[in-house]
């Protein structure tokens, strides 16, 4: 197959500095939740996005100084030459399939504790860490002794990073997390010497560095500049105005303008708050003030926005984080006319969540993200089938549909029985709900690729019962069923299931999906800390109820801090007129009437209300399995060599874990393991050092 026309631009070649990206796909630096613990994962993984297409490839923030790190959260070091190895072996992997390599060096300054460390930060200003715990550790003011140091220390960071074989260095000054921005920014520069004052005065900085930059490593990499659009912070902050005007006065000082809004919430916003090429507003002429190339992200999705992009005089590159971690082969799909095969992202920001607890980061559309190294995952590659076994998948939620998608990649034959009148399951269901719609495309790529595959048949409508499945002859069962949302109030605040009387009419999100609603005043009892809750209010708000809800948390969906929306989902039910109830449980429940209780002070607050929406825990709905479980004694008779239970049905968790735990039984089905007690992954050990004698 060939590319339409329409996409020629996206891969022309073109220049940055010294070196030639041969298109504009960008994957713009991200983080990854590997860092310097799993420095071989993180390689194999922007190794799959050379062999993908992607012209560029960065890795994520490498902090290029000991004395400014950013514990708990787990990036690359660029510390000494220690750390060059590593980063070299990211390199070669980026240069596998021409792909330009870049590594973005960090300093993170007001941003850094030094948890580890435990140096003292240093930053602009004298002034309180800004981290996302607000950790009780304040930065020393710079003196004119420490710049020249942290000039320094750049150049060491440049010649390593050249050592390391990089083709372009970016200088990391956006989201708040590099000193660039922070002398930048009147918010962390109160400074009166001529580091501070006048835009001149604060650009001073990042125009030594890129100085220092060009000095040492210019001949041969390229220099870019990453920074905020726009840091959003009342008055004080760096504005758009005054991006462009810093633009205006170095328009050709680095060799990229690399642009992405203030803080990293307002970048990578999730799809329920912000749609493709939201920044575009930004970003918009800033091209007309400098003829060195800009590269832009806004999720960015569709080939005809990625190529109106430049052909508007926007952008010159597509900068892209998430729609390269959803599909590493979205630039190859795009060249072998292949669109309709792209996994796009959803906006869910799962794979940030990985990198802010401090985990492997996960894709809820691309279970192979860093596992590639891990467990030897390619996202469009797969062992044949073991054998001529016939599968049936019991349920097409988004394990099923995966199971079924990846069982039909390696060629077994595939039945999928649905017992409803769609495919989807929960993403169905659940993509209706308020700013959800993207979360459908995880049904609409695995139901478009099934459909194309002559050995999968699917059946709506059909529910089995344990006989039936025994009947049928298939010689491996995977039970993906799903989950429930329970109604009798048991999640983490209460184990034990609440009384409610008959004449309280309470509901689960469950009802509200198949559009049963409440009327007048409701109260929503969140016990489940992630998007639910939120978006039930939401619901609920548009069908014209009252709403308050009440959570025992210290935060209206606590866990979204994780996905970076949780300020967004609190500002969005303020504007709906929710009222808001924290660090309050539901004690008691009687008609017209919800008593809620203090966590802290067990002091009691009445809520009158005419119906009660629990938002707590979810039940598996794994009676099928347990059913055909009773009749194993019959399996070898019906050809039944496996049966397994599948996704929420064994488990309940975010789509994303539904997503890989389909992924897995179809990726091992059949695979012997010689060894059933070893890790099922691999994974990278530090070496000891000397043990000091006593």
């Amino acid at each position: 197959m060939n590319r339409d026309s329409r996409y020629d631009i996206l891969f022309q070649p073109l220049r940055i500095g010294p070196v030639v990206a041969k298109n504009r796909f960008y994957q713009v630096p991200h983080c990854n939740g590997g860092g310097y613990r799993d420095p071989s994962a993180a390689a194999a993984m922007r190794r799959v996005k050379a062999e993908g297409g992607w012209g560029v490839i960065f890795t994520e923030q490498v902090e290029l100084h000991h004395s400014s790190e950013i514990t708990p959260y787990i990036e690359l070091r660029l510390w000494d030459d220690d750390d060059i190895p590593m980063l070299a072996r990211m390199a070669d992997a980026m240069h596998e399939y021409d792909a330009l390599a870049g590594i973005e060096l960090a300093y993170p300054g007001v941003n850094g504790p030094n948890l580890y460390t435990r140096e003292v930060p240093m930053a602009p200003t004298a002034l309180p860490i800004r981290t996302f715990t607000n950790d009780p550790v304040a930065a020393r003011e710079m003196n004119k002794s420490d710049i020249k140091d942290l000039l320094d220390w750049h150049r060491l960071a440049f010649r390593r990073a050249k050592t390391a074989g990089f083709d372009l260095v970016c200088l990391y000054g956006a989201h708040g997390f590099g000193v660039i921005q922070h002398f930048l920014s009147r918010v962390t520069n109160h400074r009166t010497d001529e580091y501070g004052g006048s835009l001149e005065n604060r650009s001073r900085l990042m125009r030594q560095l890129i100085e220092v930059a060009k000095d040492e490593i210019g001949d041969t990499c390229g220099i870019t500049l990453r920074l905020s659009l726009d840091e959003a912070v009342a008055d004080l902050g760096f504005s758009n105005n005054e991006l462009r005007d810093l633009i205006a006065m170095h328009a050709e000082l680095p060799d990229l303008w690399d642009l992405a809004h203030g803080s990293w919430e307002d970048c990578s916003a999730t799809s329920r708050f912000k749609e493709e090429a939201n920044q575009q507003s930004l970003v918009q002429g800033i091209k007309l003030l400098t003829s060195k190339p800009v590269v832009g992200v806004g999720r960015f999705t569709s080939p005809d926005v990625m190529a109106k992009q430049i052909k508007s005089g926007v952008l010159d590159f597509i900068g892209c984080a998430r729609p390269s971690i959803a599909d590493p082969f979205l630039p190859n799909k795009i060249d072998q006319g292949r669109v309709e095969d792209i996994r796009e992202c959803i906006g869910c920001n799962i794979c940030v969540a990985g990198d802010m607890t401090g985990g492997i980061s996960h894709c809820t559309q691309n279970p192979t993200f860093m596992e590639e190294w891990r467990r030897g995952w390619h996202p469009e590659k797969f062992v044949t089938k073991a054998s001529d076994d016939r599968v049936l998948i019991v349920g097409g939620g988004p394990a099923g549909l995966e199971a079924t998608r990846v069982l039909g990649e390696r060629g077994y034959e595939v039945v999928l029985a649905e017992a409803g009148t769609e495919l989807g399951g929960r993403v169905a269901r659940e993509c209706r709900l308020p700013g959800l719609s993207a979360w459908g495309r995880v049904r609409d790529y695995r139901q478009y690729q099934i459909s194309q595959m002559a050995n999968v048949s699917t059946y709506l409508e059909s529910r089995l019962d344990a006989e039936q499945v025994l009947e049928f002859g298939f010689q491996h069962v995977a039970i993906a069923t799903g989950s429930h949302w329970r109604r009798d109030g048991v999640a983490r605040h209460h184990v034990l299931p609440l009384t409610m009387p008959d004449s309280m009419p309470v509901f689960t999100p469950d009802d509200l999906m198949d559009g049963d609603f409440p009327t007048g005043r409701v109260v929503v009892f969140d016990d489940d800390h992630f998007y639910m809750g939120s978006v039930v209010a939401e619901a609920l708000v548009a069908k014209g109820c009252e709403v308050e809800l009440i959570t025992p948390s210290a935060y209206v969906a606590e866990w979204t801090l994780n996905t970076l929306e949780q300020a967004l989902v609190h500002q969005r039910l303020i504007e709906n007129n929710v009222s808001i109830e924290l660090n309050r449980a539901v004690s008691s429940v009687s008609e017209g009437l919800v008593v809620s209780s203090c966590v802290y002070s067990n002091t009691n607050k009445e809520h009158h209300c005419d119906a009660l929406v629990l938002v707590t825990a979810r039940s598996s709905d794994d009676q099928l399995f347990n059913d055909i479980r009773g009749h194993e004694s019959d399996w070898s008779d019906a050809g039944i060599k496996s049966v397994e239970l599948v996704g929420d049905a064994k488990a309940p968790a975010p789509i994303a874990w539904a997503v890989f735990a389909g992924h897995r039984y179809a990726r091992e089905l059949g695979v012997t393991v010689s060894d059933k007690t070893a890790l099922p992954f691999k994974r990278e050990l530090a070496t000891l050092g000397a043990f000091p004698s006593p």
